[in-house]
């Protein structure tokens, strides 16, 4: 593996790392870093490392994922833990027990790799959970979420610091390209590990990575210039966001012990996007975050709904076990009662 890319220096890695690592009179808890030994996460253990031997870094615990999928991952594991002692950091592995998936393996491998590292972030009383994250990779999801049907909120991508459970999860080198850190590792002489899973095309993020990206590079639509899109999708995300939220407040008629009310006709007067994500907020809201239905099903209840109002009728619509009633021009959330499960007209996932 090669790189024609500029190799970070230690200033650039102190700048980079620095406002997050750095120790300050309000933040001195420690940080846990996700290394599991490729490039990328390599350059996050060495420069996190030479914050440290300065005495200006937090307290730092570095991890490695062991998901059980290859059988060289437990020794790659080990092998992390050297490097990690090599340079000061503790290391835990982590383990992936129980059965894996048939399918979407990689989708739960990283659902599991986060609930593993948010355990361990507890454990020591961290702040945060830094992974080694690239522009290349805001790309490829940005592309994956594009491939799955996502509106504006999925094509934000990933921003730099997120909430993971109660800790932030920190993404450094978001802006930076992966031959950079490849080019840093190769200058410095640190060994890093190649996993074969990254250019296996069965996965869907290998598939983008090795034949569209670069047809989309030699038409002009570079990693850059995909980032730079998800920055501007995030700012209009926000500002959309905060809109629902006043909308819901102001047509809101009552809330009460698993149901919300709201004017439907004030709500039908507002954009339809804003529509659907009031509707959305009320179905987090009685359901919580855990159901997050598909934009394409949530479309078609708020079609349906927004119709009823528009003509002075009724409808009600099963919206994975939430039941959406428009009444007199009152909008109605509320689970579905199981004895009527299949009674309404059902957007399920077999009309996705």
């Amino acid at each position: 593996m090669s790189s024609s890319g500029e190799a970070l220096t230690p200033s650039d890695l102190e700048a980079i790392l620095g406002p997050f690592l750095f120790r300050r009179e309000s933040h001195d808890r420690p940080a846990v870093l996700a290394v599991s030994g490729g490039p990328d996460s390599t350059v996050l253990l060495r420069g996190a490392a030479g914050l440290q031997a300065r005495r200006e870094a937090v307290p730092l615990i570095a991890a490695t994922v062991d998901h059980g999928l290859r059988p060289e991952a437990a020794a790659e594991a080990q092998q992390v833990e050297a490097w990690a002692a090599a340079v000061g950091i503790p290391h835990r592995i982590l383990r992936w027990s129980g059965e894996k998936p048939r399918t979407g393996l990689q989708e739960a491998a990283r659902h599991a790799r986060y609930g593993l590292l948010a355990a361990l972030a507890r454990q020591i009383g961290a702040a945060r959970i830094l992974t080694a994250h690239t522009l290349d990779d805001q790309a490829e999801t940005m592309l994956m979420r594009l491939a799955r049907g996502s509106g504006p909120s999925g094509l934000r991508g990933m921003a730099i610091e997120s909430p993971l459970q109660e800790f932030a999860l920190t993404r450094p080198f978001l802006g930076t390209r992966k031959d950079r850190l490849l080019a840093t590792c190769q200058l410095q002489g640190w060994p890093f590990i190649e996993d074969p899973s990254n250019e296996n095309e069965q996965f869907t993020r290998v598939r983008l990575r090795r034949q569209l990206l670069p047809q989309l590079a030699h038409e002009g639509i570079t990693p850059e210039r995909l980032a730079t899109l998800a920055q501007r999708l995030r700012r209009a995300e926000e500002a959309l966001a905060v809109r629902a939220r006043d909308v819901l407040c102001a047509t809101l008629l009552r809330r009460g012990e698993g149901e919300l009310s709201l004017d439907g006709v004030a709500l039908q007067a507002e954009p339809e996007e804003i529509r659907l994500r009031v509707l959305a907020l009320c179905i987090e809201e009685i359901a919580g975050e855990a159901f997050s239905p598909r934009l394409e099903r949530l479309e078609r209840a708020e079609a349906r709904l927004s119709e009823a109002l528009r003509m002075g009728g009724r409808s009600r619509v099963s919206l994975g076990g939430m039941l959406l009633t428009i009444i007199n021009g009152t909008l109605c959330v509320t689970p579905e009662p199981t004895r009527y499960r299949g009674r309404y007209v059902s957007i399920s996932e077999d009309d996705a």
